[in-house]
């Protein structure tokens, strides 16, 4: 998992700007819903590169390299927080407060290709 910090990248009396991206191909958007208290994930990407844009709410993102032998770690992610999800990176997320997000995906993950470069795990690597 990376952070991405977001810079203004124009401003006046108006408001401002923030790029999410500049330059990137990317190959599905999703907004997603949840509800305090769900869990999603449990799985990793072998090829595809994830982003997630954190608009309402908070998670708790817990995740580890696929090969590792070391325990999960966890972000809290709250609105306006930017991460990647790298390929062969296992995540999983657990709802905190109802929340909403936009995952921007480069590689396989829309329509009939949503499972295409998903595999799944157990058991979760969410601890308490």
């Amino acid at each position: 998992m990376k952070r991405i910090k977001l810079k203004i990248n124009f401003k006046d009396k108006r408001g401002s700007i923030k790029d999410l991206f500049y330059k990137k191909n990317i190959n599905h958007i999703a907004v997603i819903k949840s509800k305090r208290g769900a869990l999603r994930g449990d799985h990793f990407h072998k090829r595809t590169t994830q982003y997630m844009y954190i608009t309402k709410g908070e998670l708790e993102y817990w995740y580890k390299k696929r090969t590792s032998k070391q325990k999960s770690k966890m972000a809290l992610l709250k609105e306006g927080d930017l991460i990647m999800t790298p390929p062969n990176e296992m995540h999983a997320l657990k709802i905190t407060k109802n929340n909403e997000f936009i995952v921007f995906t480069t590689g396989l993950r829309g329509g009939k290709d949503y499972e295409a470069d998903t595999f799944r795990f157990k058991p979760t690597i969410i601890r308490n």
